[in-house]
């Protein structure tokens, strides 16, 4: 008997094949018959003018720590996504030092700053009862709705070797031989392989660059060797040229990390803007030099665009433009004072303009900032407006009247920059490099920057945007982007597509509804923390391992989700 059948949806099976009808039956989490299902069944429904996916896999999610308070990662698995894959950008909860409980404290406020995670969520939502990297994935198992896999993060591997000393100091011989081991026991337990960051946008809780910028080529080539000991492994890594441009030496270091190991490295995020045409092929450059040198490089790219707000008053992207960090971080009093003093803001405003702020320049059109939440009474009225109509009103430069507003709330202001390269041709362009075979949809930074941005719809707004909107890709390629396409890249084993003996994570949908919501602020996470949430439309249901997790945008309570384990879960997809 089967457990359940989906009756007659359109089958859009993860291959890039044509869609066809079909009746889906499921039987201990797997897909167990396609075609006319004639056996008895438990349950079944009428999926008559629906579609019916495999689950969506997003490659890089920051879930580590909120999947102990939800289970459900949400908003990724009412967005469709069965599989999330963690433990990204160098930043992992494990493993920690069993002599040096302050380590997790220091883990705790590293990731609060650098992924934008709620401090007292971090503390009293996750039990912090595990040692090594096999103990945390323990600490997972069995209480999950989603399949998670994870990286291990280099700055938890230099803090448990080197302790304080891995902020600023250089492995002894054999603290790297100790490090390396380490990844290996982690690796043996199921992490995927190693995540490493190098960019200067990366500073643990006391503003200090975080642990991983601080090894050297060697270091972060001994690491990738040990990832290519192990099967099903791979690199994920971030240096300072993902925001823009890469330098020559980042490439070297990327071609040389994914040779090194035998295995693909990713990045993220590539950022498509026709009115920056060289970036897309110098980023890509790193892609064609691996192939030549037996490594592949996989630029991870967004298919839609998040917003994500900024503010004045606490640390955002705008502390990240060159020379506006040491204003941004004032005292609140001073830092108005700053603000308010022309001289100051003009050469704010010429080093975000100026070509060292890289990819920051993006954020320097002020008059094209929407105000969000307001707090004085000064602002009544401002919330959805946008700073030029208010500058030109009161005549002043803009951003000269974003600094009035936000010192009207003492810089409380929720600030929303319109996206610059929302126009024809930077779509136009981002269909093509989609096609490249070095490029892959995903970057959500699901779980991260929560209360700024909300990634984890691009999935269903996408798909929306196929069926009825620009329709830069057809269903079934973009269907094939969001599931098969990161499955084989990370060797999932027996996942992707909608296939008989395969795991049924499958996603049942309406092509007339599907689509994401606004974001808007909600307070469920501990400590009645803030974060953004989108509801998903025209999602019918989500099924993870057979077992039904969504129905009609609501969790079941069901937690059917596996810790996907390296060599187990995933196999290995070799670049030699």
């Amino acid at each position: 008997m089967l457990d359940h059948v989906i009756k007659g949806a359109a089958v859009v099976d993860g291959t890039g094949a044509p869609a066809y009808t079909a009746d889906v039956g499921i039987r201990d989490g797997r897909v167990a018959v396609i075609g006319e299902v004639t056996q008895e069944a438990r349950t079944s429904e009428d999926a008559t003018g629906l579609i019916l996916t495999p689950g969506f896999v997003d490659p890089h999610t920051h879930y580590d720590a909120q999947l102990f308070w939800d289970p459900y990662a949400t908003p990724s698995l009412n967005h469709g996504v069965t599989t999330v894959v963690g433990g990204n950008c160098g930043f992992t909860l494990a493993p920690l030092h069993p002599d040096r409980p302050e380590d997790a404290d220091y883990t705790r406020r590293m990731m609060s700053k650098v992924e934008g995670m709620a401090l007292v969520a971090l503390e009293e939502g996750a039990p912090w009862s595990w040692h090594s990297f096999g103990e945390y994935l323990d600490a997972l198992e069995g209480r999950i709705a989603v399949n998670a896999g994870f990286m291990v993060g280099h700055c938890a591997l230099r803090r448990y070797v080197m302790g304080p000393q891995a902020i600023g100091g250089q492995p002894t011989g054999e603290q790297l031989a100790a490090m390396t081991g380490l990844l290996r026991e982690a690796m043996d337990a199921g992490a995927w392989g190693l995540s490493t960051t190098q960019s200067t946008s990366h500073s643990d809780g006391d503003g200090k660059p975080v642990a991983s910028r601080h090894a050297g080529p060697a270091e972060l080539l001994a690491l990738s060797r040990a990832v290519g000991e192990h099967e099903g492994t791979q690199i994920e890594a971030i240096v300072a040229g993902c925001l823009d441009q890469f330098s020559d030496a980042e490439i070297d270091l990327f071609v040389e990390m994914s040779a090194a190991a035998g295995r693909p490295l990713n990045w993220n995020v590539l950022t498509i803007d026709a009115a920056v045409p060289e970036r897309v092929p110098r980023q890509l450059l790193a892609s064609e030099r691996a192939r030549k040198a037996g490594g592949r490089v996989v630029a991870l790219t967004m298919p839609i665009l998040t917003p994500m707000n900024m503010s004045l008053g606490t640390f955002c992207a705008l502390n990240l433009i060159p020379g506006w960090g040491p204003i941004l971080g004032l005292p609140v009093p001073e830092r108005i004072e700053k603000l308010r003093d022309p001289d100051v803001r003009d050469g704010m405003l010429r080093r975000a303009q100026s070509k060292e702020a890289g990819v920051f320049r993006r954020l320097a059109n002020f008059g094209r900032y929407v105000i969000g939440d307001t707090y004085s009474e000064a602002n009544a009225g401002l919330t959805g407006r946008v700073v030029e109509d208010i500058a030109e009103e009161r005549g002043q430069e803009p951003f000269a009247c974003l600094v009035e507003i936000c010192a009207n709330d003492e810089l409380r202001t929720v600030l929303w920059p319109m996206p610059p390269d929302n126009d024809p041709a930077s779509w136009a362009l981002r269909a093509e490099t989609w096609q490249h075979e070095d490029v892959l949809l995903g970057g959500s930074d699901a779980g991260a920057h929560l209360d700024r941005m909300c990634g984890a719809p691009y999935t269903t707004r996408f798909l929306g945007d196929c069926l009825r909107g620009r329709k830069l890709a057809g269903l079934e390629q973009a269907v094939k982007m969001l599931t098969d396409d990161p499955a084989r890249l990370f060797g999932l084993r027996e996942r992707g597509r909608v296939r008989e003996g395969w795991h049924a994570d499958l996603v049942l949908f309406d092509p007339e509804r599907i689509d994401a919501g606004p974001a808007t602020l909600v307070h469920d996470l501990p400590g009645d923390s803030p974060r953004l949430d989108s509801r998903a439309l025209g999602v019918r249901a989500v099924w993870v391992n057979g077992v039904e997790a969504i129905r009609d945008d609501v969790v079941t309570g069901a937690v059917p989700g596996r810790v996907l384990r390296s060599g187990q879960d995933t196999e290995t997809v070799s670049t030699r």
